[in-house]
């Protein structure tokens, strides 16, 4: 069974997945082992793998090192054509329907294309929705794109519907790294009643109990990484939290 069947198959039956975002030039070697073993001991679903900008080189270091010592599923999660490496059991191929930046929407696809076809990547069409999170992030910077402002639920819902009429496999509304306010469980549940394919959220959810609202809310896959990045503990916390509301 391939990673987006699993998803399909756990979200039919009503079971909340979490998934440990890692941006790879963050952890140092002993950090990554860490969350590792700390995610292996937690049931983790998957390791979400990139970032908006990486500035070293060691995206394919990290996803061994994931894989040799987990047998969790590595995604990439790219900021960028560049972002691409066999060695990842799948990719997210995001394009960023929130905005109206024809390369995050279009461009940057067309040029990795070819190295996807040859890569033997399990590719996962997903709409990615950035929300407004109270503050600038490094996505919406470097992406030249406004986020979906974060009262305005009929817009996300819209734009959630219009990436699934077109096809995307998954909707992924993301507050991004960092984010000062995590997206509202008003506009998940405006989300959710619209739409039926998978939702993925991530962006400003720092505790189990935030999970919990957003798993209530409609959420089948709950993101976490920077909050992760300062209490690795928390991987911990969040995996029973999200296993003991699927139960």
């Amino acid at each position: 069974m391939n990673i987006y069947q699993s998803i399909i198959e756990k979200k039919n039956k009503g079971q909340k997945q979490f998934a440990v975002l890692i941006d790879p030039d963050k952890p140092s070697d002993i950090e990554l082992l860490q969350i590792a073993k700390l995610s292996s001991a937690s049931n983790v679903d998957y390791f979400f793998v990139g970032g908006s900008l990486l500035t070293n080189d060691h995206l394919e270091k990290c996803i061994l090192t994931l894989k040799e010592h987990s047998d969790i599923p590595v995604v990439l999660f790219p900021g960028n054509n560049l972002q691409i490496n066999k060695n990842a059991d799948a990719i997210l191929l995001l394009s960023l329907i929130s905005g109206r930046n024809a390369e995050m929407l279009i461009g940057k696809h067309v040029i990795a294309a070819p190295y996807l076809k040859e890569s033997g990547l399990e590719i996962i069409p997903t709409g990615y929705m950035l929300i407004d999170s109270g503050k600038p992030t490094t996505v919406t910077y470097m992406s030249n794109t406004f986020p979906i402002p974060a009262d305005k639920d009929d817009i996300a819902a819209c734009t959630a519907m219009a990436g699934e009429m077109l096809g995307l496999q998954l909707i992924y509304m993301d507050a991004g790294s960092g984010a000062l306010n995590p997206i509202s469980t008003a506009m998940i549940s405006n989300v959710r009643k619209h739409t039926t394919s998978p939702i993925v959220t991530g962006g400003g959810i720092k505790s189990p109990e935030k999970a919990i609202e957003n798993c209530k809310a409609g959420v089948d896959i709950i993101v976490v990484g920077n909050a992760i990045e300062k209490t690795a503990d928390l991987i911990k916390e969040i995996g029973i939290a999200v296993r003991s509301f699927s139960c």
